[in-house]
């Protein structure tokens, strides 16, 4: 899932100061989940934004909506409706949602009230660990199951660095180096051998290297062109 972040308060204050009235729009699928993006946040996100101490003069007047997924351009002009007076929307979706949003909505100001943070999953409740990037070009069925390119620091891909010391990455003793965990993962499924084959250098275009990537699906059982 996407997980994300709410800005720093003052930063959100100083991107809508501008304007007069403004919508706070929450997202229903990851940012919900993750407890900061919801609707539930939209509300409190208002309720604090609407505090005079804020601002130098009148703070704008705010309404709160939400919708199932920012995402998805067919739901939100088909079901997102603009209160009359509303001259931005505070986004409380990933960057693809904002990004949607203000596609749709051209030329109404969309401001992202989240940072978008990484792709995640959660081990326990209220927690969640960064685990892809999205790069186009998955290895896990050659690392046990654990992605090189997102948890170890460095996006190593034949092995440790020199700064790992029993289990550890060198950016932390409480972060652990993915290349030891993607060896005792295999040594367990006794499928050590994966790692005797040198991998050759990674080729970043289907990770976004190569400009802004589409995905299309062209039918049932036939696969997907990218």
């Amino acid at each position: 899932m996407i997980v994300g972040d709410l800005k720093p308060l003052a930063e959100i204050v100083s991107a809508i100061k501008e304007y007069k009235q403004v919508l706070v729009l929450g997202c229903g699928s990851c940012v919900t989940v993750c407890l900061s993006g919801g609707e539930k946040e939209a509300e409190q996100l208002s309720h604090e934004l609407s505090q005079i101490r804020h601002y130098q003069g009148a703070p704008p007047k705010f309404e709160v909506g939400s919708i199932l997924r920012q995402c998805e351009e067919d739901l939100v002009l088909e079901y997102q409706t603009i209160p009359a007076g509303t001259d931005a929307i505070l986004s409380l979706a990933c960057g693809a949602g904002v990004q949607t949003l203000a596609d749709a909505h051209d030329p109404l100001p969309v401001i992202p009230a989240l940072n978008t943070t990484f792709l995640g999953a959660s081990a326990k409740p209220g927690n969640w660990t960064e685990m892809c990037r999205g790069c186009g070009d998955c290895v896990l069925a050659f690392t046990g199951g654990i992605c090189p390119v997102a948890r170890c620091a460095k996006s190593l891909f034949n092995g440790p660095c020199g700064g790992s010391q029993n289990g550890s990455c060198e950016v932390g003793l409480d972060t652990p180096c993915a290349w030891a965990m993607i060896f005792y993962r295999l040594k367990r499924q006794n499928k050590l051998h994966l790692l005797e084959k040198i991998r050759p250098l990674k080729d970043w275009r289907p990770g976004g290297a190569g400009g802004p990537r589409t995905r299309m699906r062209v039918g049932l059982g036939d696969g997907s062109k990218t």
